[in-house]
């Protein structure tokens, strides 16, 4: 039989959570904004599938270019290439300092 090759493939362990940290996330990570030119790191929710972006994302951090609808449009670097990834706010977390 032929393997799976859905998106959630192959990411057993990376989108796993926590005995303790299972259900659904507070209402201010799913409400938290960002401005143009932001930095965020991509921490995805496994809980809520809608919106989470490519699994091989998971860690990166990017630039926010703009607001689409309730998502964010993201600016990620992967070697000299610019990448596009649309995610929605449950999956970012703002880059501190």
């Amino acid at each position: 039989m032929e393997r799976s090759k859905g998106i959630r493939s192959r990411t057993r362990y990376k989108l796993k959570k926590k005995s303790r940290e299972r259900g659904l996330p507070s209402l201010s990570r799913i409400l938290q904004e960002f401005e143009c030119g932001q930095y965020v790191h991509i921490d995805i929710e496994p809980s809520i599938h809608k919106g989470m972006p490519h699994p091989r994302f998971q860690g990166r951090t990017a630039v926010v270019k703009e607001k689409r609808g309730s998502s964010y449009v993201l600016d990620i670097r992967e070697g000299s290439k610019h990448k596009l990834v649309i995610a929605r706010p449950e999956h970012l977390r703002p880059q501190e300092g």
